[in-house]
């Protein structure tokens, strides 16, 4: 997942993130270093915020980068 290439990239802390999501922070530190995995709600939610498709955020893609 590229969740932390796209939050630098908007020059975000993971506290922003978090109260975006109405979460805490250690749970986005998880979700970044791929320690644990959000739920699909969180997850659709985080794609919508980026602008992006759940398959950019989740695999990656290029696309999400631009």
């Amino acid at each position: 997942m590229i969740l932390k290439e796209l939050r630098e990239s908007r020059g975000l802390q993971q506290k922003d993130i978090a109260k975006f999501l109405g979460i805490s922070e250690s749970s986005i530190c998880l979700y970044e270093k791929g320690k644990r995995e959000p739920p699909i709600e969180v997850l659709i939610k985080l794609a919508d915020f980026f602008g992006c498709t759940l398959d950019e955020l989740v695999k990656g893609e290029t696309n999400a980068r631009k």
